[in-house]
């Protein structure tokens, strides 16, 4: 390199400079917080190096550091700023719209000590102990880590008391706090790369404006307001509240039953489809095509779809067995 020769004529015999790397371009937020392409070789970058950042952090959800590291190769590699934000304004709009897989959205933590051993309360200590009311066999123990979601809860409710089992969210329909997400998990790493390119407007594009206005709420099948509630059913085809339960539609969809039948035959068959596929990759992945799936690996992203695409499933069958038996 020309320029470690320059310098190294000026230094005192026989010191001498050696060139390690280069950063082109280079985004730098602070000291010990920046990321940039890392160039060994004029030819072509070696790898985009972070340092600090959510990238290499296990302290978040895994949508953090996959939003984080996707928005940096859009700037650094495709240097293509406005496309990173607007691929974070469409990841923002998937959480608030449950479209985010939830083993993106788990949070663990190491239990490491008795909940009376800590200073102050912590999430995953307290889902610990609740797990163990629950069913002491399967509650972790210390040295495990502990996966857990934050749920939605009234106003005021401290997060460590919104952290929830994530089987136990699936199997009872909890509703995900993205609002939590967004504001502690996402908003800061976000803001943090972008401030050096949008400057002040950062906040107001990528956490504000139509993308945050769509809300999708799920409703708990447990809870207090649970046992108040009474279940009606619904048209499959219009969702309008129908007073013959074993009915599958209203009156004013009757009309349209073939059409919407097949409608729901197709989507039963894409879930059949997807859940074959994936209990198949973890058959591959215990190393047998034949046995029952016995795999508990929390760690493993496809565990928590597989166990989300089942439930799914489930529901699906029983609102095409409300159809009855096809006539033929």
């Amino acid at each position: 390199m020309k320029l470690q020769v320059y310098v190294s004529e000026k230094f005192i015999k026989p010191i001498k400079l050696e060139f390690e790397k280069v950063y082109f371009p280079y985004l730098l937020i602070n000291k010990k917080r920046y990321a940039g392409l890392y160039f060994t070789k004029p030819e072509i970058h070696d790898k985009m190096d972070c340092k600090g950042l959510e990238t290499v952090r296990r302290d978040n959800a895994p949508l953090v550091s996959k939003l984080i590291n996707k928005c940096l190769q859009k700037i650094l590699i495709d240097r293509n700023p406005s496309g990173a934000v607007d691929y974070a304004k469409q990841i923002i709009s998937d959480l608030l719209c449950n479209r985010i897989d939830i083993s993106q959205l788990v949070i663990t933590k190491e239990l490491t000590r008795e909940e009376k051993d800590y200073h102050a309360k912590m999430a995953h200590v307290i889902l610990a102990n609740k797990m163990k009311k629950r069913d002491p066999g399967t509650a972790p123990k210390l040295g495990d880590r502990v996966p857990y979601v934050l749920v939605s809860a009234s106003k005021g409710t401290p997060a460590y008391e919104k952290a929830e089992d994530p089987i136990y969210v699936l199997d009872n329909n909890l509703p995900i706090d993205y609002e939590y997400y967004l504001t502690n998990q996402l908003s800061k790493p976000l803001l943090r790369i972008f401030e050096p390119i949008l400057g002040d407007k950062a906040e107001s594009q990528l956490l504000k404006g139509d993308h945050t206005r769509s809300r999708i709420i799920s409703h708990s099948k447990v809870g207090a307001l649970s046992k108040f509630i009474t279940k009606k059913a619904s048209c499959v085809g219009c969702k309008v509240p129908i007073a013959n339960q074993s009915e599958a539609l209203c009156n004013h969809c009757k009309a349209k039953e073939s059409e919407i039948y097949m409608g729901q035959m197709e989507s039963l068959a894409k879930l059949e489809e997807r859940f074959g596929r994936l209990w198949t990759q973890c058959q591959r992945c215990q190393g047998s095509v034949h046995e029952e799936v016995i795999c508990t690996s929390r760690d493993c992203p496809i565990f928590y779809i597989r166990k989300k695409t089942k439930i799914e499933l489930s529901e699906q069958e029983k609102v095409v067995q409300r159809f009855g038996l096809p006539c033929w």
